[in-house]
Parts: structure tokens; sequence; C-alpha cells
């Protein structure tokens, strides 16, 4: 049931959050298009007001020019009519050679007024006049947009239909895109008035990130949102998995416990029962069994009960230890002292290699002690023949190893990862013949942490495991 309902708002969120995400993406889509609208319309604006300017500007030099040539005619006029006074007079009143080199000179002084006043009244043509005009369209191009608040590089050019030719460009570095991608303006004709209009052309290089930019906030916080929603949503279903697997871990737990403590008591009770009946008390033998067998099992609850106490101190972070100098051969051989019964009683077999030169490390004896103690537990325990175990140490970069070697069944990789989390126990299916609380490694790698060091497992199913202590030395 619980798998279901969990696969079930999986889905509902994933739904949720797909959906929230297009309809981010779409009122973004928008939003761009509409920044695109606008950015359209103000250089629609600007390029209005600039193609009305070079009209008015080609108007006021034309209003000049022809101003200028109805002066130069009327003087021209002027002129050639006194010059024909001149000449009729002169030839009337002609008696002699110097009358008439007199009328020559004059006469060639007329020729050159009239030359210096006769020139070309043919209107300019769009072509000659624009080429001219590069800067002048520049300065009013980038002074409209201004204008509009458009402050982006820009390339322009002038096209002209009738020779299907580029008159003139800005740099020249973008003469396709001019083509192809640009903005269009008809120029009113300098000419006659049915004469094909040249084309203004404007082109942005930076267009699409100048309208992305101006909706920078809006696309961080989207972007932000977005991964927000993903991350809140990944952490929704680790947690629910996590609560689950602890939910599991700590039923397990229970049940491990409850059978763990069940089995020490009920062997009191009978025990004490048994020291109830007189024939018991008349045996001396027996009763000093008895006796024992209530001490044993009292101090194996003891065990089990510090040692859960022992995991609650630790989570709350009120561990204390008692820090000293240390010789780890001697803690090493403490801890073989206190398991080798238990290696006798399976018929198993420990050895040492006991290599290192420097042993003194600063730590809590008692800690330390219980580290090695139960790394050897646990190599007695999941072992299905005879224990074989064997324990080195060496130093390396100003620490020292302690590798403890079994024969045991041996650790999958998938489970070599979790085998330190507390509650943690390797599955075995259907079978209980080993026993325990998940709490023994989970102790060892906080322990083994808080004196700076590190602990690591190799190991492969049915082949046995190595755990390698590295713990840092005085030295």
């Amino acid at each position: 049931m619980f798998k279901w309902s969990q696969s079930l708002i999986i889905i509902i969120v994933s739904m949720a959050t797909i959906g929230l995400m297009l309809i981010q993406a779409y009122w973004i889509r928008d939003a761009i298009k509409v920044k695109q609208a606008v950015f359209f319309r103000d250089v629609q604006q600007s390029m209005g007001q600039v193609v009305l300017n070079l009209d008015r500007i080609r108007i006021e030099e034309r209003l000049n020019k022809q101003r200028k040539n109805y002066l130069q005619q009327r003087n021209l006029k002027i002129i050639r009519d006194s010059l024909n006074r001149l000449l009729f007079k002169g030839l009337e009143n002609i008696h002699s050679q110097t009358d008439i080199d007199i009328l020559l000179q004059s006469t060639n002084k007329a020729n050159r007024a009239l030359s210096q006043l006769n020139f070309s009244f043919s209107d300019v043509d769009d072509a000659s006049y624009l080429l001219n005009k590069k800067e002048l369209i520049n300065t009013q191009i980038k002074s409209a947009l201004a204008e509009e608040n458009i402050n982006i590089d820009f390339e322009f050019g002038i096209y002209s239909p009738a020779t299907r030719s580029m008159i003139l460009q800005k740099t020249g570095k973008y003469p396709d895109q001019l083509l192809n991608e640009s903005y269009v303006y008809d120029l009113s004709p300098l000419g006659p008035a049915f004469g094909f209009p040249n084309k203004l052309l404007i082109y942005f290089p930076n267009e699409k990130r100048y309208v992305l930019y101006q909706l920078w906030l809006m696309l961080f916080i989207s972007i932000v949102l977005f991964i927000v929603i993903i991350l809140s949503f990944y952490f929704s279903i680790a947690t629910i998995n996590k609560q689950k697997k602890l939910s599991v871990m700590k039923n397990d737990f229970i049940n491990n416990m409850t059978h763990e403590f069940k089995t020490p008591i009920s062997t009191i009770s009978l025990a004490c029962e048994a020291l109830k009946d007189d024939d018991i008390k008349k045996s001396e033998g027996l009763y000093d069994n008895y006796i024992g067998v209530i001490s044993t099992e009292n101090k194996r609850l003891g065990s089990m009960a510090e040692q859960i106490l022992q995991t609650a101190v630790m989570d709350k972070g009120q561990l204390k230890l008692k820090l000293a100098q240390l010789n780890v051969h001697e803690i090493i051989e403490k801890a073989i002292n206190s398991k080798s019964i238990q290696i006798k009683n399976k018929n198993g077999h420990l050895s040492t290699k006991l290599l290192a030169h420097d042993l003194m490390v600063t730590g809590d004896k008692i800690h330390l002690t219980n580290v090695i103690i139960n790394l050897l537990d646990n190599a007695i325990k999941y072992n299905v023949s005879k224990p074989e175990i064997l324990i080195n140490t060496t130093n390396k970069n100003g620490s020292i190893l302690i590798n403890i070697k079994d024969n045991g069944i041996g650790i999958s990789s998938s489970d070599q990862k979790k085998i330190f989390d507390k509650l943690y126990r390797v599955p075995m299916g259907n079978v209980h013949n080993f026993k325990g609380f998940g709490l023994g490694l989970s102790y060892v790698k906080a322990i083994i942490e808080m004196h700076e060091g590190n602990v690591s497992v190799d190991s492969e199913p049915g082949k046995g495991s190595i755990f390698t202590i590295k713990l840092p030395t005085n030295n």
C-alpha cells in the first residue's frame, strides 16, 4: 500500500512540476515576443524619423541649390545683356586698331565671367548624393535610436532597386544580413517622382541578445524557480525514500532488539525457576552452574543495553573522549584477549603481523578497544566455518594502518556503501542466522572519525572481508 501511494505521489508531483515548468516557459516565450514587438515598434518610429530628417535635409539643400541657380541665371542674363550692349556700342565707335583691342579685352573679361557662371543645372541623383552623406546618415540613426532608449550596435546600408546593388554600407561586415535579415525603409527619390526609391536597410547584429537582456531579471528568477522546484521535488522524493528505509530499519531494530533481549531474559527466568527447586539447592555443582548462567546472561543484557545507550549518546553529540597517549599494539592485544575464548569455541584461529614501528596515538582507550572488539566480533559472528582472522599493522604517511582480515561470508559491493549506516544490516532473505542491532559498524565509524581517522572495507561475497582503520600517529 505504501509503495503504491508513494508511486502515485511521485506521478502527481512530477506532472504538476512539468506543468508549472511548461506554463513558465509559455510566459517567457510570450514575454520575449512582446519585447520583440516593442523593439520593432521603437525601431520603426526611430527610422521613420530618420527618413523624414533625411528628406527634410535633402529638400532644404535642393531649395538652396535652386535659389542659388536662380540668382546665377539672373546674373548671367544681366551680364549677357551688358555684353551685347557693350559689343553694339563698341562696333559703332571703332575708328582705329586701338579701339578694336579695347573691345576684344572687354569681351574676353565678359567671357571669363560667363564661364565661371556656366554650370550644369541638372538634378543630382540619389546615389551621388547619398555617397557623400554616410556620416550624416549614421549620426541621424544613432540619435533617433537613442531617443527611443535603444543602445545597441547597428549596421546600415543603402540599396538601389534600379541597379540591384548596394550603394552604401556603414562597415561592410554584414552584406548578407543586410539583404536578408534587416529592417527596410523607402527613401523618397531625389529625382523624378516616378523613379525607383532607394532602400535604407538597418541590421542589429545583437538584437536577440539585446531583447533577452531586457528580460534578464525575469529569466533569472524563472531559472531560479525551475531549480528550486526540481531540487524541492528531488529532496521530497529522497526524504520519502529515506523515511521509508528508516521505518523499515526501525522495525527491524525493534524486532531484533526484542529477540535479543528475550533470549537472555528467558534464560534467566528459567534459571531462577530451577533454583527454587530443593534438589538443585542440595547439589552445589548445579546451583553454581545456574548462578553462572544468570551472571553471564545478565552481563549480556548489560552489554546490549550499553551499546544502545552509547549510540543514543553519540546521536546527541554528548559523547566525550578521554584522550591519552596510547600504544596501538597494546589495544589490539587487549581486544584479542577478550575474544580469544569465542574464537576457540568456534575452533578458529587468530594470527597477528604487527609491523608498525610508530605506535603512539592520541585517543580514548576504552572506545578504541571497543572498535577492535566490534570488528573481531563481526569476523567471528559472520562466519559459517572456522574463523581465520589476521590482524596486521603498518605505518604510512604519518598514520598507522590496522587491517583485520577474515574468511567470513563477505559483503557485496552494493552493501559495502551502507554497512556503516546506523541500523543497517545486510539483508539475508528469510535466513536469520546472524544476530545484531546494526549498530556496531556505525559505532566503529563514528569513533574513528572522532579520532580524525577513517575506516574502510574491501570485501567479496564468499571470500571474506578486510577492514582497514587509519589513525594519525603523534609523529
